[in-house]
């Protein structure tokens, strides 16, 4: 039998996600969102219909991730905010893809990359007031992107 190289990215995704801190898993959504949603442009601007159907297919459902991880428990009312920008982006995803809409699709980019350095800039924060051993590891300065693919 043989090992193809797909397989072994899989795996390492498989491997990636199930040892990934909760913080490391929200860097990997949003990187695939910003990856998939630039995708999803760059298809559009080559008249290249199937492929940004596929690549704003695949940010919408990031987008629907996210809200989906939303814990309204801790702070509802943050909760519904962060819910309503999560519904936004998708939105403009899917006027993105229905209307071929590079506009949309880039105004829901900017929210989608200025989330990811929040994110960035809190796990900075968390890894500089707790414990070393108990600090998030993801290297935060770096898109996950770049170190794993969100493939699948």
């Amino acid at each position: 039998m043989s090992y193809a190289p797909r397989d072994a990215g899989r795996e390492y995704l498989k491997n990636a996600v199930l040892t990934a801190t909760p913080e490391q898993l929200q860097l990997m959504l949003l990187d695939g969102g910003i990856r998939f949603t630039m995708q999803g442009i760059e298809a559009l601007k080559r008249n290249d219909r199937e492929a940004a159907f596929f690549a704003f297919d695949r940010a919408q459902r990031i987008a629907l991730q996210l809200n989906d991880g939303l814990n309204r428990e801790v702070n509802p009312e943050l909760a519904d905010q962060m819910a309503a920008l999560y519904h936004f982006i998708y939105r403009r995803l899917i006027d993105a893809n229905l209307h071929r809409d590079v506009q949309a699709a880039e105004e829901a980019l900017r929210i989608l990359r200025h989330q990811r350095e929040t994110w960035r800039l809190l796990i900075e924060k968390l890894r500089s007031e707790l414990p070393a051993e108990a600090a998030p590891e993801a290297a935060a300065d770096e898109p996950a992107g770049e170190r794993l693919s969100v493939q699948g």
